[in-house]
Formats: structure tokens, sequence, C-alpha cells
């Protein structure tokens, strides 16, 4: 009888450790349940601490339908242009990193007008903890009114280019989907690949997708689904795979792979170049 109870007991205590991992997360998927993942969390040390202090850029408040004013990094082009890049961080959130980069990837561009979002609202994490709650408890209605109000600001008639990095690769491929008729095309580096084929089918642009064949998370057999659905919208999907980990392309990772990352970032500048008309 013993034996019955503490069988019993240990059943509910794994249930409901799974319903708590569960309810952290506002809608419960695979994106979500992967932050809260002890392997994932091991996997990404805590950035170094870094003071960056923009060149142009500036942060500006958007007004969001329906919820608070959403946060962006807007670096101007230097000259009226209709090409825009919408940039979207990891897990870690707008840190000065990205700010850093979205700030060089202008440079490397030419004339394009750039947008860093915040999906976060402000939050940054330092530890693999918080950044595990912040992303899990993101929910995806908020993430898409964040990048609506992005879209509102930007305007009709643009071009609409779209990068970002674990997470964020994810919340690439999201906002070249809200972009629709305007998006140009979609940077994703190991983000965790859309698996619904309804979403997918109204993709507009040509995806380049950076893998480490080393990501334990991000497994083959997923982007390549991701690329089948890609390829039945008649678009392109152009996949880099590199001998690395995950993360291989953050320089405040550990892990950080510098020829792996010189030679992504190279393809996907000339991939934005061509997609958004760049010379």
């Amino acid at each position: 009888m013993k034996k019955i109870f503490f069988f019993a007991a240990a059943a509910l205590l794994l249930q409901s450790g799974l319903t708590n991992a569960q309810s952290c997360c506002p809608k419960p998927g695979d994106m979500c349940l992967l932050a809260l993942n002890a392997d994932f969390k091991a996997s990404h040390e805590a950035p170094e601490p870094f003071t960056y202090a923009p060149e142009h850029g500036k942060m500006l408040s958007l007004p969001v339908k329906d919820g608070a004013d959403a946060n962006v990094f807007y670096i101007p082009a230097k000259e009226q242009t209709n090409k825009i890049l919408l940039v979207f961080h990891e897990w870690w959130g707008l840190n000065d990193y990205i700010k850093r980069e979205a700030e060089s990837l202008q440079k490397s561009l030419g004339n394009v007008e750039v947008y860093a979002v915040d999906l976060y609202d402000g939050k940054v994490a330092t530890s693999a903890d918080e950044a595990s709650k912040l992303m899990s408890g993101l929910d995806p209605k908020r993430g898409s009114a964040i990048i609506q109000a992005v879209l509102n600001k930007v305007g009709k008639d643009k071009k609409i280019a779209t990068i970002g990095w674990c997470m964020g690769g994810s919340w690439s491929f999201n906002g070249t989907l809200l972009a629709g008729n305007e998006a140009a095309g979609c940077v994703m580096y190991y983000g965790f690949p859309e698996e619904d084929a309804k979403k997918i089918k109204p993709l507009k642009a040509d995806v380049l997708y950076v893998w480490g064949s080393l990501d334990q998370f991000i497994t083959k057999d997923k982007v390549s689904k991701l690329q089948d659905e890609v390829k039945a919208t008649k678009h392109k999907f152009t996949w880099y795979t590199y001998e690395a980990n995950h993360a291989f392309a953050n320089p405040s990772n550990p892990k950080y792979d510098v020829k792996a990352a010189t030679e992504a970032h190279e393809h996907a500048v000339k991939f934005l170049k061509e997609k958004l008309d760049l010379k």
C-alpha cells in the first residue's frame, strides 16, 4: 500500500511540474518550452558586461493598439529611402550588443533605415535564468502587436527585410509574415523553425537560414521541414551550415566561432543587399 501511495505521489509531482512549466508560457509551444529546458539554459553562459554608446541610433516609443507603448532602437538612414531592416534580439533582450550589431549592419548595407525591435518591453536579462523567464513569458500576441506597431511607423510602399538570432531568428520569420507584400527577405540565425504550414503559406519573401550542425536544440529535421514548407510557397530557402554550436555567431558567447560567424555574416549581408536592392 505504501508503495502504491509513493508512486502515485511521484506521478502527481511529475504532472505538477509539467503543468507548472507550461503555465509559465502564455501559449505553450516548442519555443516556449525550449526556454525552460535546463540544457538549453546551461548552454547559454551570461554575456560579458558591455556598454555601447550609439553613433546614430536612438530609442523610440511607439503606440500599440490595445496595449502599452512599444520600444524600438531606431537608426535613421542618411537619405530618404524605402529600404527597411528589422532586427530581432536573442533571448537576452535588446541589449547593447544588439544595438551595436544594428548599427554595424547599417554600415555594411548602406542607405537603409534600421529598427531593432524590443520584444521584452524594456527588460534585459543578464543571466540564463532571467532570459528563460523573459523568453517563456513572451506572449506571442504581444510580440506580434509590437512588430505591427513598428510596421505602422515604417509606413506603406516599403521594402522590408528582417534578421534575428536564436529566439530573434524565429521572430524574424514572424516579422516577415506580418510585413506581407512589403516583405523583401528574411534572415534566420538558428531560430526555431515555424512548423505550422498554414502560417507559412502566406510567406511573400525568400529566406536565408544559418545553422550550426552541433546545435543540440534546433535539429536538422526541423530545418528541413521548414525548407520544404518555404519552397512550397514558391520562394527560395538558402541554408548555410557550419560545424558550430547553437549561438555561435554571438560574440559574447564563449562558444563564439569567429570564422563561421564572419562567413555567415558575409552571406547575410549579401542576401540583404540583394533583396533590398542595395548596391
